[in-house]
C-alpha cells in the first residue's frame, strides 16, 4: 500500500471508523482466505454471483464516466476485481450493494459471473449512512453529488451540520458551502454537476439573492469565460449598483394576480421585472437589463 493510500485511510474520520470497524484488517485481508464453497456468512469475504447482487436503491451516486467504466472493465477482464465490493444479505439468496457500484458495473461489462464481496450486517439507517459516507470519500465525486449526499445524511440520518462535519473530518464551513449549492437555480446546479461551472464560480454567484441576477452572471461567465475573481467583482458591482438605486419610499404591495404576472414576466425574460399599478388601473412595467448584450437578448424574446 502506498503512503498516499495510508494517509487517505487515516483521514476517513471517526464516523466511518465507527461504522466500518476493523477496516484496516478487512482491506488488507486475503480474498482467497474464504473460499466460495464456504457459507456466505456475515463478516467474510467471498465470491458472490452478480445475479444475486441488487444495487442499493439509496445509492447517492448517479453519474458514471462511460470511458472510465470501460477502462476499469478491461482491467478487470485481465486482472479480476482487486478490491471487493461491500454487500449486506437481505435474504438467503440475495445481497444488497452498499459500496462498489462502479466495480459491479465494470464486472458485468467484463463478462464476470461472480465478484469478490465483503458481507456486512447493518440496519436501514446504518446502510444509508455507510453508502453515503463511502461515496463521499471518492475524489471524483462532483460537487452537486457531494451536496446532495450531505443533505441526505442530515435529513435521513438526523444529523446536524456539526455532526456531519465531524463524521467527514471537515470544517463546518466546508459542509455549509456545499449545502449552499442546493440554493442555486436548476440550470446552475446542472452546470456545476456537468463541470461547466466550478464550485468557486457558484459560490460567487450565490452572493446574489435574486434568481434573475444569478442567471445573468451565469450566462456572462460561460459566454466570456470569466474567472472566479472576475465573477466575484461582477457580483460586487451589481450589489453596489442595486444598493445605490434603492428608493427610500416603500413599494406598494401588488395584488396577488398582478404579482403572478410580474413573476411570470421575470421568468420569461430571465431578468428583474417590476410591475406597478395605480388605483385607477394605470400602471407601468419596467424590465431591467445589465448591458447591451442583455438588452439584445430581451429584445430577441420580444421578437423585436
Amino acid at each position: 500500500m502506498s503512503m498516499s493510500q495510508t494517509n487517505r485511510k487515516q483521514e476517513l474520520g471517526k464516523g466511518i471508523r465507527a461504522l466500518l470497524s476493523n477496516i484496516d484488517e478487512e482491506l488488507n485481508g486475503n480474498i482467497d482466505a474464504v473460499p466460495a464453497a464456504s457459507g456466505h456468512n456475515a463478516g467474510t469475504i467471498t465470491r458472490i454471483s452478480l445475479e444475486q447482487i441488487i444495487v442499493n436503491p439509496k445509492q447517492p451516486r448517479r453519474d458514471f464516466d462511460e470511458q472510465a467504466l470501460q477502462e476499469l472493465s478491461n482491467s478487470i477482464r485481465l486482472h479480476d476485481v482487486i478490491q471487493p465490493v461491500t454487500v449486506i444479505r437481505i435474504n438467503p439468496t440475495k445481497y444488497q450493494l452498499i459500496s462498489g457500484e462502479r466495480r459491479l458495473r465494470a464486472s458485468k461489462l467484463a463478462g464476470l459471473k461472480d465478484i469478490p464481496a465483503y458481507i456486512r450486517t447493518a440496519d436501514g439507517q446504518q446502510l444509508l449512512e455507510m453508502a453515503l459516507l463511502e461515496n463521499l470519500q471518492r475524489e471524483n465525486l462532483n460537487a452537486m453529488e457531494i451536496a446532495l449526499s450531505y443533505q441526505r445524511l442530515m435529513e435521513e440520518c438526523d444529523l446536524t451540520q456539526e455532526q456531519l462535519a465531524e463524521r467527514m473530518n471537515k470544517e463546518r464551513s466546508t459542509v455549509a458551502n456545499y449545502l449552499r449549492l442546493l440554493r442555486l437555480p436548476p440550470d446552475l446546479q446542472k452546470a456545476v454537476r456537468d463541470g461547466r461551472l466550478t464550485m468557486g464560480h457558484a459560490r460567487a454567484i450565490l452572493g446574489l439573492d435574486q434568481v434573475d441576477q444569478q442567471l445573468y452572471v451565469f450566462r456572462e461567465t460561460l459566454e466570456k469565460t470569466l474567472s472566479v475573481r472576475q465573477v466575484e467583482q461582477l457580483v460586487k458591482n451589481m450589489i453596489e449598483e442595486r444598493s445605490s438605486s434603492v428608493v427610500a419610499s416603500p413599494q406598494v404591495q401588488l395584488p396577488p394576480a398582478y404579482k403572478r404576472i410580474e413573476d411570470n414576466m421575470a421568468s420569461h425574460f430571465s431578468t428583474k421585472v417590476r410591475l406597478s399599478r395605480k388605483k385607477n388601473g394605470k400602471g407601468a412595467v419596467v424590465i431591467e437589463f445589465y448591458n447591451n448584450e442583455d438588452l439584445e437578448r430581451i429584445m430577441g424574446k420580444m421578437n423585436l
